[in-house]
């Protein structure tokens, strides 16, 4: 029998829905991010990185570009004989066809896939968190403290606690009372959705809750394995950890990595975050363009100015064009003088000319003020926004938009134009 010390499992399923358009129609986990890679670049480079070389990819929500990205696991040298990356969707049982309903439901769902490795460990992780770490790290700490479950935590902001499930630890380390986001927070310990599993305990624990509905790690797999006495152990990480779920955290993340020391390196040689590459020409300066503080895809043309931006791979920017503080996607198009002011333009998405994205004073958004904030223009997939037109701050485009979509010529500062078809319903 084939014998894992230990596996990952990464919850790749979610829809992100407070990215908005972004993830209309692609898994939040397979968003574009730091210019040529997806979200889930990052923890799959980590399992790499960290000695791990079977990892089950759970997937659910908008699954095809995950799939087509991850493929068999080149880039990440998962594509073994033995273990390597698979895809796990949810699929049909004898008894019934269930979509996977809470974090723990769906590795449970799984438990045939797990016990083929007979791990001696089980590594259970999020698809869209931004960081980098070395879990055999955690492992040593797991092991050294005799720990049935050890959980990633990062000491937050006391005032930021109550948005995190929060560990109470003894001296030593180990957790003895856990809160998803209480009111009043007793420790600012916040879990990071990072988990090693002994995996009897793990295996006990699922199978003893596998009729609770939406099951979940926070809520009740971890509550059920310490009111059994099970040794649970808190390992502190400080490095650079991001969660990209909202717009702001996505676009800030995304600015962070152009500063001139940036506090998350994309360039180590000895922690490389792997992607799926394709082969591509190089970039096009012309001589009259400028380019300021800016990472620049692969196969871009640029005629006008950059600055301050994140430009994915083969995105063509027109004589004229002043774009600054923005995010634009792979083959995307902006037309001559065009001005895009802290934008997050998503793939494939063509710009008229003399179009001005991020004009005006800031207003709440009249759809969802809670997504489309942060003074950001967001504008979905595929969308097309007609030459001579002005957006304003905290909107949503969707779909193909024509001049009529812009009453006197412009989207005021919290509108939104969506695709009746295929979008969202407003």
């Amino acid at each position: 029998m084939i014998k894992k010390e230990m596996i990952a499992m990464l919850l790749a399923g979610g829809q992100g829905s407070r990215l908005g358009v972004l993830t209309e129609k692609v898994a939040k986990p397979a968003v574009s991010f730091g210019g040529k890679y997806r979200i889930i670049d990052f923890p799959l480079s980590n399992c790499i990185n960290s000695g791990i070389d079977t990892v089950g990819v759970l997937t659910q929500y908008q699954p095809l570009r995950l799939n087509t990205h991850i493929g068999i696991g080149i880039p990440w040298d998962l594509d073994r004989n033995v273990g390597g990356v698979s895809v796990l969707p949810p699929y049909e049982k004898s008894g019934n066809s269930e979509w996977y309903t809470g974090t723990a439901n769906a590795i449970y769902q799984n438990l045939e896939y797990m016990e083929q490795y007979n791990p001696e460990y089980v590594l259970i992780l999020s698809g869209d968190h931004i960081y980098k770490m070395d879990y055999e790290v955690m492992l040593d700490f797991h092991k050294a403290n005799k720990s049935d479950v050890t959980i990633a935590v990062m000491p937050v902001p006391m005032e930021e606690a109550s948005r995190f499930g929060i560990m109470i630890t003894d001296e030593n380390g180990q957790i003895t009372e856990f809160e998803e986001k209480p009111e009043k927070p007793r420790s600012n310990l916040a879990s990071m959705g990072i988990y090693i599993f002994s995996w009897p305990v793990l295996k006990e624990a699922l199978v003893a809750l596998k009729d609770q509905s939406n099951c979940d790690f926070g809520k009740h797999i971890l509550p059920h394995i310490l009111d059994k006495g099970g040794r649970l152990f808190a390992y502190e990480f400080n490095g650079y950890w991001k969660d990209v779920g909202t717009l702001g955290s996505y676009w800030e993340a995304n600015m962070e990595l152009i500063d001139i020391v940036p506090e998350f390196n994309l360039y180590e040689e000895f922690w490389k975050i792997y992607t799926k590459g394709d082969t591509i020409p190089p970039q096009y300066v012309a001589p009259e363009a400028s380019i300021e503080r800016s990472i620049i895809g692969e196969a871009c043309e640029i005629y006008g100015e950059v600055h301050n931006s994140v430009i994915g791979p083969d995105v063509r920017i027109e004589k004229g064009a002043v774009i600054r503080d923005s995010i634009i996607m792979q083959h995307s198009t902006i037309g001559a003088n065009a001005i895009i002011d802290k934008a997050v333009v998503a793939e494939g998405v063509t710009i008229g000319d003399n179009v001005e994205l991020g004009v005006g004073e800031e207003a709440p958004n009249v759809y969802k003020p809670g997504i489309y904030s942060f003074g950001l223009v967001t504008i979905g997939e595929n969308a097309v926004i007609p030459s001579n037109v002005k957006v304003g701050k905290n909107t949503a485009i969707v779909g193909v938009t024509t001049s009529d979509d812009y009453p006197g010529g412009i989207l005021e500062s919290g509108g939104v134009i969506l695709d009746k078809k295929e979008g969202e319903k407003s």
